[in-house]
């Protein structure tokens, strides 16, 4: 490339592209530190068996896999929001009520059971059953890295119109 020619890419964007790679280059490494008992280090998503068991087309469970991975990282933001106001509340020995985080857990458990996407299961029943909320947090961590692996194009494209939806 041309060092005189200037990169046109906005700087969001590249930023953008860097923080997806970074989740793919490190995903494996935070998993593997963090959620080694779950045995899900190295899990690829095998679409073919939700194709088989749902009896749907590929490009149906594709077009789920995206929805769901737009659902996930829009629902991320919303966890880590309960964990904070969990975290309030016991700083201020406030009683903790975790049905809101819960229930958002559940909502997202039903999508990955019907698509079979496995390791985002098991982090979800953690999410679902869990009471430390660092823990629940390096949980969330993991879903959005889970995500991302299924479809970084996706997730790209979703992540920038997060941003372009609350830069307005």
């Amino acid at each position: 490339m041309n060092n005189d020619i200037k990169d046109k890419r906005r700087p969001e964007n590249v930023e953008l592209r860097r923080r997806i790679d970074r989740l793919m280059q490190e995903g494996s490494t935070f998993i593997e530190q963090n959620f080694k008992e779950l045995n899900i280090t190295d899990y690829s998503y095998q679409m073919s068996e939700a194709i088989e068991e749902l009896c749907l087309d590929d490009d149906t469970i594709y077009q789920l896999v995206e929805d769901y991975i737009i659902q996930i990282l829009k629902s991320k933001i919303t966890f880590y929001e309960y964990i904070h106001k969990l975290k309030l509340d016991k700083l201020e020995n406030r009683p903790l009520d975790y049905t809101e985080i819960r229930n958002l857990a559940h909502k997202n458990l039903g999508v990955v059971r019907n698509l079979r996407i496995k390791d985002a299961e098991k982090l979800l029943k953690i999410i679902m059953d869990e009471d430390d909320l660092d823990y629940m947090r390096l949980c969330v961590k993991a879903l959005e890295i889970s995500a991302v692996k299924l479809n970084p194009l996706c997730a790209y494209e979703t992540l920038k119109l997060i941003e372009v939806k609350n830069s307005l």
